[in-house]
Order: structure tokens, then C-alpha cells, then sequence
């Protein structure tokens, strides 16, 4: 039996600015996401009575964004981080508000703009606040920022299970294969396995192109009761089901944090939530900071065992015409990088049946969002149907 919460609430509203090399403050990118979302579900912003903020690697939005939005009386108001997991997490959090009368529309929103025109990316990134004597020593060893210890984790999947370089290569083929059907997407270029080999390494086992992009931009999701949700403008998005999980790494021996994620321990209760199974998805939308962490997160939630992610993957079952489409819209690796909002914003797509040419059975769509070096989960399950 469904959980009472199952499909009680939807989300209404999308909107996205334009990605990529877009220099406008994140603040402004943030301002204009929730104008277009207001639009596209056909509210007025005096509607709007809920606000929920998250900001990416520059921070450039914080709980003050609602005065800047003209938002005078609201009921909810909250910044929150949970990195990667973020987007999921507010869903879940606006879901529950609305369904017990805390408010009537609450806005999801985030935004980043880490591209600055004439400098380096990476001074974006990096971490400014002064470290602890123990993380103090990754640099030292060459783990600087997120690629190393993901590279790591790829590493010790491929020592253990034998997984290959042409098995992560194919992932970021049938990703880029959706992107050619996405026009918003950044990377829509052709590729091939070959090309993927021959692409630059960055960390060996990533190539350039198994690595996420950085984009600028903004995405706000307007989150109301299911039955509000069927009056308006848009298509419903029912939240059939969701769950976190949180783990840490406490460098003990024997523990294996990056084989072995926290969606194996979220999705099953996502799914009690909804009354359904692995074998009610009919696509994934998974957040992909890396070829590997889909890799990993396909083999958490149990569509193979674990280890055989890679053989399991390198058909091109995820890819267009496969039998798990997955990242439709060509993910972090080959649309936009807007860490949770990514997959969110194509299951939304995706839910509504507008996918156009990229358009995959969508009863029932498995979303995903990760932070840190996958310590932080939330699960989304999203539909074109209530129950």
C-alpha cells in the first residue's frame, strides 16, 4: 500500500534561464528562474507563498534572495545545502509543507555562475574556508577538489570488478547521444567510443568528458497540492515517492564509501513510499557528476549486482532506443551542470511527455541527486500519474 503522502503533491511550475556561458550574477539568474517558472504554470507572483533556496560552488544566493524577488509574506523561507542532494531534498520539504496546509506554492529554486568572463574556473572552486589538520593532508597526497577522489572510486571499481574504460566510455556516449535531441543542451556534438579514448585525461581514470560541465544559469520548480496542481497551466508532476540517506566516510578499513553509495539505502524506501519496484521504472534521470557515479548508482538502486554495473551499461541500454533511458536530456555530462536541478528539470520535461524527439516512457521516473563524494542522496519519484 502507497504511503499517505504518495502523490499527494506535484510540482507545477519550470523554470530555466539559459545555461553555460551566461554572465549574469547568480542572484539575477535566480530572479529570472522563478519569473519564468511563475509563467510557465501560469501564477501570479502574489500566489507565491513559500521560497526555498539553495546556491551552488559560488554561494550566490542566500536566504536573502526573497526581498530581491519582492516576495513580502511568506510562509516557508529557508536556505538549505546539501550540496548535490539539495534539489531532491527541497522537493521532499515542499512536498510535505503544502500537503499540511503550511503554504499553498513554494519555489525550489537554485543558481550558480561560476564561469566569470577572463578568469579561471577553478578559482570558483576552490575552497577558501580554512581547512582542518585532516583534510589539510588530501592536497598533499594530490587529492585537490572532487575529480581525484572520484577518479579513486572509479579506480577501485575497475581493480575489484574489472570494469573497463570503454564501459564508462559508453555511458558518456549514450548521454551525449540524448544531448544531439536537447536544444538547451551545451555539449550536442557527435561522439563516438574512439572519440572518447582520444578525448584529454584529466585524472586517470576520468578523460575530460567523463567529468561534468560548468555552466552558469538558474532553475526554479514550483511546488504545490496535487489537486491545485490539475487547475493549472501545466501538466501535474506527481512526487509518487522520495527518501535521503546520508553517510560519511570515517576512513575506517573495510569500508568502501565509494563502492557502495547511499541509494542503496534510500531507494527502497523511495519505493515503499510509491508501492512500487525497480520494475515500475521506466527511466532514470541520475545525477552524474561523473561517468562513475552512474555507473555506481544504477548498481545502488539494483538494476544489476553490484560490480556488474559495467557490463550492464556498455549495450547502450541507456542511451536513445535502449531499454533504460537514462539522463535524456544528456545530463551533467553533456547538457547543463546545475548539481541536483539537472536531472530534476528533464524529469520534469520528461513527466509532462514534452520531451519531443528525446520523449521516453515516463510512468514512472527514477531521480537522483548526490553530494559530496557521494555522501549525500535524495530520491525522487516522479509521474504523469498520482497513484
Amino acid at each position: 500500500m502507497a504511503h499517505p503522502m504518495s502523490g499527494k503533491a506535484a510540482i507545477c511550475g519550470l523554470g530555466m534561464t539559459e545555461m553555460g556561458r551566461v554572465y549574469k550574477s547568480a542572484s539575477d539568474l535566480a530572479v529570472e528562474a522563478v519569473h519564468l517558472a511563475l509563467k510557465d504554470a501560469g501564477l501570479d507572483k502574489s500566489q507565491v507563498d513559500g521560497l526555498l533556496i539553495n546556491s551552488g560552488a559560488t554561494r550566490g544566493i542566500n536566504i536573502g534572495l526573497h526581498q530581491k524577488l519582492g516576495l513580502q509574506e511568506l510562509n516557508v523561507l529557508t536556505y538549505m545545502q546539501g550540496y548535490g542532494s539539495s534539489a531532491g531534498q527541497m522537493i521532499q520539504y515542499a512536498s510535505m509543507a503544502v500537503e499540511n496546509g503550511m503554504a499553498d506554492y513554494i519555489v525550489c529554486v537554485f543558481a550558480d555562475d561560476p564561469l566569470k568572463e577572463g578568469k579561471r574556473t577553478g578559482d570558483s572552486y576552490a575552497n577558501r574556508a580554512r581547512p582542518d589538520a585532516m583534510a589539510a593532508l588530501y592536497p598533499i597526497y594530490g587529492f585537490a577538489g572532487a575529480i581525484p577522489m572520484y577518479a579513486m572510486g572509479a579506480q577501485r571499481h575497475m581493480d575489484t570488478f574489472g570494469t573497463t574504460q570503454s564501459q564508462l566510455g559508453q555511458i558518456a556516449v549514450s548521454q551525449r547521444e540524448w544531448a544531439a535531441f536537447n536544444d538547451q543542451a551545451t555539449m550536442r556534438k557527435p561522439m563516438t567510443l574512439e572519440d572518447y579514448h582520444a578525448s584529454p585525461w584529466v585524472v586517470e581514470p576520468f578523460h575530460i568528458v567523463d567529468c561534468c560541465l560548468v555552466s552558469n544559469g538558474g532553475v526554479a520548480v514550483i511546488v504545490t497540492t496535487a489537486d491545485r496542481a490539475k487547475d493549472l497551466k501545466q501538466p501535474p508532476v506527481y512526487i509518487r515517492g522520495w527518501a535521503q540517506q546520508h553517510n560519511h566516510d570515517t576512513g575506517r578499513a573495510g569500508h568502501d564509501p565509494l563502492l557502495y553509495g547511499p541509494g542503496a539505502k534510500a531507494g527502497p524506501r523511495a519505493f515503499a513510499m510509491a508501492d512500487a519496484s525497480i520494475d515500475d521504472i521506466t527511466q532514470c534521470q541520475i545525477y552524474d557528476c561523473y561517468t562513475y557515479t552512474v555507473l555506481a548508482t544504477l548498481e545502488d538502486y539494483g538494476f544489476c549486482a553490484k560490480g556488474e554495473g559495467g557490463p550492464f551499461v556498455e549495450d547502450g541500454k541507456l542511451g536513445p532506443g535502449g531499454s533504460l533511458p537514462t539522463n535524456t536530456g544528456g545530463g551533467e555530462l553533456s547538457s547543463f551542470y546545475m548539481w541536483g536541478m539537472t536531472p530534476i528539470t528533464e524529469a520534469v520535461i520528461q513527466g509532462r511527455g514534452q520531451g519531443g524527439a528525446r520523449q521516453a516512457p515516463n510512468d514512472l521516473i527514477l531521480t537522483t541527486g548526490n553530494g559530496g563524494v557521494m555522501n549525500y542522496h535524495a530520491t525522487l519519484l516522479l509521474s504523469p500519474h498520482a497513484a
